[in-house]
């Protein structure tokens, strides 16, 4: 930070006062998403780096086009794949996205080939759009939690989000927000994998805007 800013340096020490390892907070962040680091890889690493820097402006013409963060889109990517368009699951996903050829032919998508790089993500991006649009498009949802539920859809299937949200309001729970809401209904409902899916997203998503803040001149372009 700027040495010329002692306010908000004020602020930070603060903050970290609060949620440093033996706060109450800093511990149950620490024991939620710390504890195991199995399954959370770094994205910042020199060749996830290098895939990063050259599948970007393919993120950058999908996001634009579907009103997306492209970085948000690239966390996704790495989350399903590691960026890796060779990726195929045992359920028949491929690509960077991990995509069912069906789901990228059906009607709301219309990408018949997924086999390239583009495609897929392009695929991907779409079908974001679609359940965004589709099912999380009332205005009293923030454009996060959209974009939240958006993901956790296209991970456990629109049906079982809209599950989420009726046992989260029977919880006395915000249907409207994913965060420390909805996402404690899909633990209830889905176990783990949906509420890992978007906070694995969440975490890629903040690795890659702080390596492009780190990189203005876009070196590592």
């Amino acid at each position: 930070m700027r040495k010329s800013n002692p306010l908000l340096a004020d602020d930070l020490r603060k903050f970290w006062k609060k949620v440093q390892k033996g706060s109450l907070l800093g511990n149950m962040l620490i024991k939620r998403y710390y504890k195991s680091t199995r399954w959370i890889k770094n994205p910042g690493r020199e060749q996830a780096r290098k895939k990063f820097a050259h599948l970007l402006k393919l993120f950058e013409k999908y996001g634009d086009k579907y009103g997306f963060d492209a970085l948000a889109l690239a966390a996704q990517g790495y989350q399903e794949s590691e960026l890796n368009q060779q990726r195929k699951s045992h359920r028949g996903a491929v690509g960077i996205m991990q995509l069912l050829p069906s789901t990228a032919a059906d009607k709301n998508v219309g990408i018949r080939d997924i086999s390239t790089e583009e495609n897929n993500i392009h695929a991907g991006a779409k079908y974001m759009a679609f359940l965004r649009d589709r099912y999380f498009s009332d205005p009293a949802i923030k454009p996060d939690d959209r974009m939240a539920f958006a993901w956790a859809a296209y991970n456990a299937g629109p049906a079982k989000v809209r599950k989420m949200r009726a046992k989260a309001k029977a919880m006395g729970l915000n249907p409207n927000v994913w965060f420390g809401n909805v996402e404690i209904a899909a633990g209830k409902i889905v176990g783990r994998e949906t509420v890992r899916y978007v906070a694995n997203i969440y975490k890629y998503y903040a690795a890659y805007k702080l390596l492009v803040e780190l990189h203005p001149d876009k070196s590592i372009l």
